[in-house]
């Protein structure tokens, strides 16, 4: 089952906006989790992703800080 969350053009500070929400609720997910383990490797583990969706996150602003507008948007989740 495939749905689409996003699909249009946006501004640049929509695109931005909506980009960094994605990703903080995804780093917030993590952060959740590392409070309730009590295994070091997964807390590890997890801090690892954080730190990885945290770089992605500043790769994707300084791209899109160079793009010009309306940006193209897609977002689809398959489960």
């Amino acid at each position: 089952m495939n749905v689409q969350l996003v699909s249009g053009e946006f501004s640049k500070i929509e695109t931005l906006n909506m980009v960094t929400q994605m990703f903080e609720m995804r780093i917030k997910f993590h952060e959740d989790k590392i409070k309730s383990l009590h295994n070091e490797e997964d807390i590890k583990m997890r801090e690892k992703k954080i730190k990885f969706l945290q770089n992605e996150l500043a790769q994707a602003r300084a791209y899109l800080v160079n793009k010009d507008e309306p940006i193209a948007v897609s977002c689809t989740i398959s489960l």
